[in-house]
């Protein structure tokens, strides 16, 4: 099917995404986080991202950012249990950065199986 880079730092979040998709037939990378995730998606660029946006280091809206450096084209998943943290909304601001849909913790697999579903038909 499609290849996925799942950016996230918790091991136990990755794992489920990684199993999930894997079970719609995707090719699965992960990183543990932002840094790694770039160095990931240069040496193998990957049809769908799908990134937590609060990690330690190198958080998710920066690495939207670079990733739409490195590939104005990239299609990004958005994902964040922390959604906003005072006034500040970090999927509206990830969508504003170039994130081509969102999905807020908890999901279910399917949700995040149609979510790569759908990013990958556009």
């Amino acid at each position: 099917m499609a290849k996925v880079l799942i950016i996230d730092d918790q091991p136990e979040m990755r794992d489920i995404m990684r199993r999930s998709l894997e079970l719609a037939g995707h090719e699965v990378a992960e990183a543990s986080d932002g840094s790694g995730g770039i160095a990931q998606y240069r040496s193998a660029p990957a049809d769908v991202v799908v990134t937590d946006i609060l990690m330690p280091d190198s958080d998710g809206i920066e690495l939207i950012s670079s990733l739409r450096r490195v590939d104005p084209k990239v299609r990004i998943l958005a994902i964040s249990g922390g959604c906003s943290a005072g006034r500040v909304d970090f999927l509206r601001m990830a969508m504003t950065l170039g994130a081509k849909a969102t999905l807020t913790k908890p999901f279910n697999t399917a949700q995040l199986q149609d979510r790569v579903a759908e990013l990958l038909d556009s």
